[in-house]
């Protein structure tokens, strides 16, 4: 059968969940070559699993920048060198300006921003010519909400950055360009509520906080990603494709 991505040999980094694990089916079932991380081993292999079509889940961490090594020199031993990188891997960690810790500061820079970086700087002897990176933002990067100022804020450099190594890959045609999603249902509720009715209750306000009334999907986002991912995309670089159902434009 054919696909858009057939042959592709494709890296999600946080495809162990939410729309980095709808992104990672979406693109094997389009013909790609899956590599995946994910921080925990048991949630790593799930995935795999659901994945299917000789997808491979490499277990590390982004802001740590040996398993980022490993990560590429396993992927060039398995499935080649890469086409497609999506770089995915966040947290979500909430806290109001007086109570944002040290800790909470470094966890959510060095995973959003660090991560990011190296993620792509350290794919560049492993990527093929004319790959495509995208750089997961949040649309919350052009907005002040209150208790987001740092993970926006380390959002908002994702989409600098993406402006940046477009600028000097360019000549290699490697576009880089970025997906900005607005509240979608994942998991990422649960890991900042209080129990499951909580984040139940935190992701049908922000539902309503959107022009359409509702939270995005995994799949919504995925098919976004497959674009910027295909060559249906070719003459978008730099750019940022919002999919927020309506949020940070209406």
């Amino acid at each position: 059968m054919s696909g858009k991505l057939n042959n592709k040999v494709a890296v999600i980094t946080g495809g162990n969940s939410g729309i980095g694990l709808a992104t990672a089916k979406l693109f094997a079932a389009q013909g790609a070559k899956v590599a995946i991380t994910g921080r925990r081993q048991d949630a790593l292999d799930k995935a795999v699993a659901a994945i299917g079509h000789g997808a491979i889940g490499v277990q590390g961490d982004v802001a740590n920048l040996k398993d980022i090594d490993r990560l590429y020199k396993t992927v060039q031993e398995k499935l080649g060198k890469v086409d497609v990188l999506i770089a995915n891997a966040a947290v979500y960690v909430l806290g109001a300006l007086g109570d944002f810790s040290e800790e909470m500061f470094d966890k959510v820079s060095d995973i959003n921003f660090k991560g990011a970086f190296f993620t792509v700087t350290k794919s560049l002897p492993y990527l093929n010519d004319g790959a495509s990176i995208v750089l997961v933002s949040s649309v919350v990067a052009d907005m002040g909400v209150a208790n987001h100022a740092v993970y926006a804020a380390s959002k908002a450099a994702v989409r600098s950055l993406a402006r940046s190594f477009s600028a000097e890959l360019i000549g290699r045609k490697i576009r880089v360009n970025v997906l900005t999603p607005g509240p979608v249902d994942t998991p990422v509720f649960d890991t900042v509520a209080a129990s499951k009715e909580e984040a139940l209750a935190m992701r049908d306000g922000m539902g309503e906080f959107t022009p359409l009334k509702r939270v995005g999907t995994p799949e919504e986002l995925a098919n976004a990603a497959l674009y910027l991912a295909s060559d249906e995309s070719a003459f978008m670089v730099g750019a940022e494709l919002l999919i927020a159902g309506g949020l940070g434009s209406l």
